[in-house]
């Protein structure tokens, strides 16, 4: 079957998604009935048509810049194993950042790890607007949506988000990190989890490094986790690792081995506020 041809980028005629793009968020076990909401920000590398491919060639949305590699297999295979629902973002972070503030010049980036986005040079307060009314929005409201549907019932749910890290930037050595748990003032299922990865034999555990959880900075478990005082995760794994099916569920397997327990504990069950505190800068949301 023939496919249509990709609309050229500044195409400001057509909307932001349509008939032929995908949803802004796909939910993948929709009924899990566990007390936790997987959240993958950057699962796609998809591009709407509209925007062609924001004037790169296809083997650079196949890199890191574009998408975490392999966390969208590692969420599916999670929400099996705990029996959760998950919710991932259906575009590529290119065209809007899911874990960034629409005011941070990072959610729409011009250049990535050295690499120029033609497509996103010089964009307009409306051009943002609209990318964010299509994309960003859609897929933080289904979190929000399913985060207070089941604090009605009378349910705390904690709030895991999958991501995933090139093993180097910019040309710089290996990471050794493997699993990096990215946790800031709430340590009641980072730290338990942590320790359990810990005794992995052979695999190398960054607390907080190469990445922490920067409030201010990260959207997703800062917005929707911590200003509700919900247990949480953030997990970054090497892509390296998680490059091919296999890779991607010996690690969600791991990680599962891991938060199987905290999950279950007293720990997740109760609310404790940490940020925003007395004195914290608020950002803008």
């Amino acid at each position: 079957m023939p496919t249509s041809p990709r609309l050229p980028v500044g195409d400001v005629t057509a909307p932001v998604l349509t008939d032929q793009d995908g949803p802004p968020f796909v939910v993948i076990n929709s009924d899990g009935a566990a007390d936790c909401l997987l959240v993958c920000d950057h699962a796609s590398n998809t591009i709407p048509q509209r925007f062609g491919e924001l004037g790169l060639d296809e083997a650079r949305l196949q890199e890191h810049i574009a998408w975490d590699i392999g966390a969208a297999a590692m969420t599916r295979r999670l929400a099996e194993r705990l029996n959760a629902p998950a919710v991932m973002a259906g575009f590529s972070r290119l065209v809007v950042d899911c874990n960034r503030y629409l005011d941070d010049p990072a959610a729409f980036v011009e250049v990535s790890d050295q690499v120029e986005v033609p497509g996103n040079a010089s964009l307009t307060a409306e051009a943002k607007k609209e990318r964010a009314e299509a994309l960003y929005r859609p897929y933080h409201a289904e979190i929000d949506r399913r985060i207070e549907g089941g604090l009605l019932s009378g349910r705390v749910p904690a709030v895991v988000a999958v991501h995933t890290m090139t093993e180097r930037m910019r040309g710089e050595d290996l990471r050794p990190q493997e699993v990096t748990v990215c946790w800031a003032r709430d340590g009641r299922l980072a730290v338990p989890f942590m320790r359990r990865l810990e005794t992995v034999e052979g695999l190398v555990v960054g607390d907080n490094d190469p990445y922490g959880l920067d409030l201010g900075e990260d959207y997703t478990v800062p917005e929707h986790a911590m200003r509700r005082g919900l247990p949480h995760l953030q997990i970054e794994v090497r892509q390296d690792l998680v490059g091919d099916t296999a890779g991607a569920l010996r690690l969600a397997d791991l990680l599962y081995d891991a938060m199987a327990e905290p999950l279950a504990s007293d720990a997740a069950c109760g609310r404790e506020y940490h940020w925003p505190l007395e004195g914290d800068v608020q950002p803008r949301r």
